[in-house]
């Protein structure tokens, strides 16, 4: 029966597991709750060792009394069961007493700790949640250049030493980001990550993974990427450590003939060198998008010109003399000109914000994008975040929020969509995009029936050590997190038209966690309150 019981906790365990897993990696805010189920275990754990150790006293006590009684009884085992009361002792004990100290090894002394980590294993991440924080860590590598010493030492950039919580990551940790990139063919990363646990290897750090494994992973790596010198010197190295390994022997004599062929190639093209070198120049002259957003990210963008710059300025702002805002205007700082985006600061509470936080965290699900050809939801690799809706009617903070808004752009919000809060998981991101349909997505908010989004609002809640800035690739500007702020823009231009330089991205959060809310404001009710302009230039 009890056997029955367990196999039926696993089961539901694990058809929970199935129901209930949700991304974890994709959100700091809901990680943090496993935080608290893994200090929840480990006290179970404790109370588990010392209810164990009682036991095991037990059972140690028995067993020293049977070696004590076997050692005498073996020595003239006719003699000793010649005496009745020993023949039945023998009896009762391997009859009953065996079968209870049988009971008693097996039997959970915690009360409930194996069924209690049953139960809550169902809670746990998954092997795409590790994959996820690993990749997590290869994006945060790239974006910001972080060498390999640089994560595993736990020295990022936002870091001071003084943190409690800075932790490193010991040879197996890096075998393992070395590994799931293998597994999707990234060489580059696998080079990076297997070289690191090699050199803590090299230093005497202690693992279950050995030298010459990693060695395999890390020759074949360097190969991939075309690097048959290093591949080469990579095997001998691994030979020394095992002469016999099978494939290294194979791979020394083929990485040897490709590296004869490829320096008789190279003898015979010296003289394209030259020609070769200006295509590679002008290939790499030309500045893909991405690598712009990364350059933004690392605050590397462009700057604004003297003359541009000496035209942005702090003010108060009281929209036109509202009556809300006479005696008590906000502080408004221009952030860029081109488009303009403009930074309100002090402009929600701490207070707020904590009860945003509370309202959302419940319903936070992994964000998702409209798939520009089907229409679709769904998630994606670039947008690493969670988030939830929250609707004016649910609770009086929402509603002061969304009335704020009004009244500090003059917009309607009836209109607009309910308000979104955000929470980045680790190195969580939205890669560059639009806010508003472009021409090529007539229908991307026809069921709203609330025309385009003329406009977005964004409330930064809280502050982000390194890492997790809105950069808009095109125009070069880079707005940083500030905890109790909000930016603003126009998505479109007074015509209606698309501003296609309203593009941005919001960078990976290197250390910290992020939450934001936004605002989507739509052309609908905008009518008289920001009018269509006559000039086309408009």
């Amino acid at each position: 029966m009890e056997m029955w019981c367990v196999w039926y906790v696993l089961l539901i365990g694990y058809l929970c597991k199935c129901s209930a897993h949700n991304d974890f990696f994709t959100s700091i805010g809901q990680m943090t709750d496993l935080l608290f189920t893994e200090k929840d275990l480990v006290t179970s754990l404790k109370d588990y060792i010392k209810a164990e150790e009682s036991k095991l006293e037990l059972v140690k006590q028995w067993a020293e009394k049977l070696d004590a009684l076997t050692a005498t009884a073996t020595q003239d085992p006719e003699g000793f069961l010649g005496h009745p009361v020993n023949a039945f002792k023998l009896m009762k004990r391997l009859n009953t007493e065996w079968g209870e100290v049988e009971d008693l090894v097996l039997k959970d002394m915690s009360d409930g700790f194996i069924s209690n980590l049953t139960i809550q294993r169902q809670y746990f991440p998954n092997d795409e949640d590790q994959t996820g924080a690993a990749k997590a860590l290869l994006r945060l590598q790239d974006t910001y250049r972080l060498d390999t010493h640089t994560i595993s030492s736990g020295n990022l950039p936002g870091v001071t030493s003084d943190l409690p919580y800075k932790s490193t990551l010991t040879v197996d940790d890096c075998f393992e980001l070395g590994k799931i990139a293998y597994s999707d063919a990234d060489y580059y990363h696998t080079e990076l990550w297997m070289g690191q646990a090699l050199r803590q290897l090299d230093k005497g750090e202690e693992s279950s993974i050995d030298s010459v494994t990693v060695l395999d992973y890390l020759s074949y790596s360097v190969y991939q990427q075309g690097e048959l010198e290093k591949a080469l010197e990579h095997t001998k190295r691994l030979l020394t450590l095992d002469s016999e390994h099978q494939r290294a022997n194979g791979n020394l004599k083929y990485f040897e003939y490709q590296l004869a062929k490829q320096r008789k190639a190279e003898k015979e093209q010296k003289g394209t060198t030259e020609e070769r070198t200006k295509r590679d120049t002008e290939k790499n002259s030309f500045l893909p998008e991405k690598r712009k957003y990364e350059k933004l990210c690392r605050g590397e963008g462009l700057r604004l010109t003297p003359r541009r710059q000496s035209r942005l300025f702090c003010r108060f702002h009281d929209n036109n003399r509202h009556p809300y805002y006479i005696l008590g205007p906000v502080k408004q700082e221009d952030e860029w000109d081109r488009p303009r985006i403009v930074r309100y600061h002090n402009i929600i509470s701490d207070k707020e914000m904590e009860k945003v936080k509370e309202l959302s965290k419940p319903r936070l699900r992994r964000a998702t994008i409209s798939n520009p050809i089907t229409g679709v939801l769904e998630t994606a690799h670039y947008r690493i975040s969670k988030s939830a809706w929250l609707a004016a009617y649910e609770h009086p903070v929402v509603d002061r929020i969304n009335q704020r808004i009004q009244d500090i752009t003059g917009l309607d919000v009836t209109t607009a969509e309910e308000l979104q809060v955000a929470n980045y998981g680790v190195g969580g991101q939205y890669e560059p995009h639009f806010d508003f349909g472009r021409k090529d997505e007539p229908d991307a908010f026809k069921e709203l029936g609330t025309g385009n989004r003329i406009a977005t609002w964004l409330f930064y809640m809280s502050d982000v050590a390194a890492g997790g800035a809105t950069v808009f690739p095109e125009v070069g500007a880079a707005i940083k997190p500030m905890k109790g702020t909000a930016v603003f823009w126009y998505n479109l231009f007074p015509s209606g038209e698309g501003d296609y330089s309203t593009r941005h991205a919001a960078c990976p959060v290197l250390v910290g966690n992020k939450w934001v809310s936004n605002k989507w404001i739509h052309e609908r009710g905008q009518e008289f309150r920001r009018r269509c302009s006559l000039l086309q230039s408009d």
